[in-house]
């Protein structure tokens, strides 16, 4: 019997970029996905935010991880023919002279200097928006159109025969002497990549797994003109087809349910109504549970009992700049046996008995 190397279980932005840096190792991979339609990945804006936060931080790793995913992100396009990666700026609303003033004070030190503009162009927005009280601009962003990205992965999986559109059932999983057997078919590892799912697979329960819902707004502003992202208590994101913007999201973290809720659309359309002043007409309204983790670093690693089963995981709300990176890394432990980085090794949290 032939033994494949890999199972895949979750094609969201994680499955499909560990299924990238896999196959680029001349790795034999399969894929299981159900397309759930509350998959994080198929409402993600995609940012990719060098400076956030309240006190204008430099996201974690930013160094290493834009470039690097940028790089990815073009790689890809090249081979699924289609464009997913856009460089934009982000233009931030600074409410009152305490924001302005750490903006400003931010902004002046060496290391943040090649992600903050003091100086902002509005834009479009100058005229089509209420005015704040201030703004900053940050530079060295991007967007990704992460579930354009997931589609075309999957068809191009699909015409590998590497691709089933099916739900991955636990108890059809077997430990054998050299790996795992699952619906007859031999695999070295399977790789679990669930997205906030993965807190009900029994193998890695035990992980500290969090959900956060969060609702968007799918909505055309005919004279908007937008390119740049704004924040402004939420995000206005111009997607690729004209005048269609992403506007979000809301964050929940004791959601009884994973549907859109009227609450979540009231607040989305009255903050819209507020910053606009041009109309839109509301397309669309999709609901998410993002994967977290409680340090706010992903889980990657073989399970400590049974190394032919691993996990990759919990990318969160950065899941566009934090996955191409640690995929490799990922990718690079589970074929080269590299030792993980412990800041994202799950052997971080032990399992109890």
């Amino acid at each position: 019997m032939q033994k494949i190397d890999y199972l895949i279980v979750g094609q969201g932005i994680a499955g499909t970029l560990l299924t990238h840096f896999l196959l680029n190792t001349g790795a034999t991979v399969h894929v299981l996905d159900n397309r759930f339609e509350d998959a994080a990945s198929k409402v993600a804006a995609g940012i990719i935010n060098p400076i956030t936060g309240r006190r204008f931080v430099k996201s974690w790793r930013v160094e290493d991880l834009i470039p690097f995913a940028k790089a990815t992100y073009q790689e890809l396009e090249v081979i699924l023919g289609q464009r997913f990666y856009f460089d934009r700026t982000i233009i931030r609303t600074l409410f009152n002279t305490r924001e302005e003033n750490d903006w400003l004070a931010r902004s002046g030190e060496v290391n943040y200097q090649p992600y903050m503009l003091d100086e902002v162009e509005l834009g479009p927005y100058a005229t089509k928006t209420h005015p704040a009280y201030s703004y900053g601009e940050v530079k060295n962003a991007a967007q990704v159109d992460v579930g354009g990205l997931v589609d075309s992965f999957a068809q191009y999986l699909m015409e590998m025969r590497a691709f089933k559109r099916k739900l991955f059932e636990v108890e059809h999983l077997e430990q054998t002497n050299g790996g795992v057997r699952y619906e007859g078919v031999e695999y070295e590892t399977i790789i679990f990549c669930e997205g906030y799912r993965g807190g009900q697979n029994p193998y890695f329960s035990y992980l500290p797994f969090g959900g956060t819902k969060g609702e968007v707004l799918i909505v055309k502003i005919q004279e908007g003109q937008f390119e740049k992202l704004l924040k402004h208590r939420v995000f206005i994101v111009p997607l690729k087809e004209k005048d269609i913007y992403w506007i979000g999201a809301t964050y929940d973290w004791k959601f009884e349910a994973t549907s859109p809720t009227d609450e979540g659309f009231s607040f989305l359309k009255d903050r819209l109504q507020e910053l606009l002043k041009v109309p839109f007409e509301i397309l669309d309204h999709q609901s998410a549970v993002r994967p977290t983790v409680k340090d706010r670093r992903p889980f990657l690693g073989r399970h400590p009992k049974f190394p032919s089963l691993a996990i990759f995981n919990g990318l969160g709300t950065k899941g566009a700049s934090l996955g191409p990176f640690w995929a490799r890394h990922m990718a690079d432990h589970l074929t080269k046996n590299i030792k993980l980085d412990p800041e994202v090794d799950i052997s971080r949290f032990g399992l109890k008995n």
